[in-house]
Order: C-alpha cells, then structure tokens, then sequence
C-alpha cells in the first residue's frame, strides 16, 4: 500500500544542484527496513525538502520483484533499505543506475565496497549481523548458542523464519549456511531445521515479534531486531550463533528511469548523511550506520564481537547464484510437508 505524506514545512534548496530550474515536487520511494523507520526517514526528508514522498514499505525480495516487474516502465525512484544482496541482482540486471554520490568519501570501507562491487548501482547505509532471539519465558534451561543447537526436537514447531523467496534476512540465512557448511550439508541442515519450524513468513522481522509475544520460542533475524523487541520491553535474549553468521550491507539504489532523477539523487545523497542515518535509532532500528560520523545506537550489536565469516557479497548477489539457491530452497525445503 502506498503511504501518502503531507507537504512539511517550507523548501530548502540547499540540496539542490547548482543552476537546477526547478524544486522537484514528489518523489516515489519502495521502502524496506521497518514502516516505523520508512515512515520517520520520509517525513524528515519532506521536512528539509519540501518534496513529497510517495513510500511503499516492502521486503527485500517483494521490492526486487516490484522492480523487476516494472521494467522498462519504473513507476519508483529509490530503493532505500533491505538486505544487500538484491540489490546486488538488481545492479546486475540493468534495473537500476550508476551514481557516484559526493557523500562517498564519509561511508565506512564495508559501504564503498558494496559501491564499488555493483559498479556504483548501489551503496551501503548500514550493517547488521545475523542471528536469533529466544523467549526466555519459554526457553528457560540451556538456551540455544548455536546453529547446531535449533536443531534439538524440543523446538519441534516452535522456531519461525521467513521464506527467502520474499526476505532478505532468509536468503542471508540460507547464504550463510552455505558458505558456513557447503551447499550439500546447508540444505540437509535445512531440511532437519524444517520440522521445527512452525511458519516460514513474509516478513524478515515477523518471527521475532512472534517470539516476543510468545508465539513462537525462537525467531531467526538479524540481531538488531530481536535487540529492537528486548527494548520495547519483550523477554528476547540475543543469540550471536557460536559457529560465525553471515550479515548484512543494507542498500540503496537510484530505480532506472524512474520519474524524478533530480528528487532522487536529492535523497540519495541526504541519505548517506550523518544525520539522516541518525534517525533509525529513532525509529527502534539499531543497525550499524555506514556514515563515519553517524552515531551508533549503543544498543546495536558490536560486530567486533560477532564472529562473522567472510560474506561473498558478489557471488552471493549475483542473479545466477540467487535464483539457483532459491530454486533449491523451493525445490527441497519449501516443498516439505508441514
């Protein structure tokens, strides 16, 4: 559903391009981190512009589709948020444009590698680490520290994650195993995972707010959402899984031939500010930002204590890598009765 915000407050032209004939009125924006964040970035963007935001809050996978879809006849200008890895595909598609913002110089080595990896179709605006959270109202003796542990048949039906297909924390999740395991050994460990699982969900985030409320034991996310639930006072305890994870660059593309070039360029490279990049903390998202000078949430997960393993972005991004993955996953987990 789209999201139509009222014009705020008066225009500024500071980001505005020299000799620029007009102010740009509307700008189109497929959203997916949160819709708390979505929401709170857009209307602090109509605030200091004075242009309207049209946002549409979807996942990863769903936004890459709309995009996909809408080729040759892009109806969205950015891509703001979700996980790094179809954004990649996008890049490599022919979906979405260069552009070398001057806000490049500010990011942090892991966000102009993104950058640099896509040929400058994408960028990365914060980091989160995979993992999972427990409700220690539920799991109250020898919690789960490793992959290997949300396998014990005591979680028979009480784990959730999403479907890779439309989440991009799942396609981490399944990425990791790979890389941590080996494809053969990540799908069997896939397939003795499935019989604890209960629902695979749409929404990346979704299995911990299950988890929050008791729905479920155990939700599979990034650990800055199951931090996010433990804030708003749920019982969630923060597991980064003794073997290593996987994480993930969440990015930005320019949609190519989008409707408003200037207007999106304009959020782009506000966008990769310091303070914009502030505002998710406002918004109960804890992830790690890509500008040096932005403040980290001192509820984030510190990465340096998170043992990561050595995430192929390239590979794991690419349109054949992803389709050949999801293909399987369809074929040998999805297709598993429940």
């Amino acid at each position: 559903m789209t999201k139509r915000f009222a014009l705020i407050g008066a225009t500024a032209l500071a980001l505005m391009p020299i000799g620029a004939f007009a102010q740009p009125k509307e700008l189109v924006l497929y959203c997916s981190v949160n819709e708390e964040w979505c929401r709170a970035q857009s209307e602090a963007f109509m605030r200091e512009t004075g242009i309207n935001v049209l946002m549409t809050r979807k996942s990863s996978g769903e936004t890459y589709a709309q995009i996909k879809a809408e080729e040759g006849q892009p109806r969205g200008d950015v891509w703001w948020g979700g996980t790094g890895d179809p954004h990649l595909q996008a890049a490599q598609e022919g979906l979405t444009e260069e552009y070398q913002s001057p806000m490049l110089s500010e990011l942090q080595p892991w966000a102009t590698a993104q950058a640099e990896t896509s040929g400058y179709k994408t960028v990365g605006i914060y980091a989160g680490a995979l993992g999972f959270g427990y409700n220690s109202t539920l799991v109250t003796e020898n919690p789960p520290a490793c992959w290997a542990d949300l396998l014990d048949e005591r979680y028979a039906e009480d784990i959730q994650v999403a479907n890779p297909n439309s989440s991009g924390t799942a396609y981490t999740m399944l990425a990791t195993m790979v890389q941590l395991m080996g494809e053969d050994e990540a799908f069997a460990y896939l397939a003795k995972l499935h019989a604890n699982i209960n629902q695979y969900t749409k929404s990346g985030s979704a299995p911990i707010r299950a988890a929050a409320t008791g729905e479920s034991a155990i939700g599979i996310v990034f650990m800055h959402d199951a931090v996010a639930e433990t804030v708003s006072g749920a019982p969630i305890v923060t597991v980064a899984p003794c073997e290593g994870t996987g994480y993930e660059v969440g990015s930005m593309s320019l949609i190519k031939g989008g409707p408003n070039p200037e207007a999106a360029k304009m959020w782009y490279d506000w966008a990769l500010s310091a303070a914009a990049q502030e505002i998710g903390a406002t918004a109960k998202s804890y992830q790690v930002p890509s500008n040096t000078s932005a403040s980290t949430p001192p509820e984030a997960p510190k990465l340096a204590d998170i043992k990561l393993i050595d995430y192929d972005f390239a590979k794991y991004g690419s349109s054949d890598t992803r389709a050949a993955l999801l293909s399987r996953w369809d074929a040998e987990i999805g297709a598993l009765p429940k």
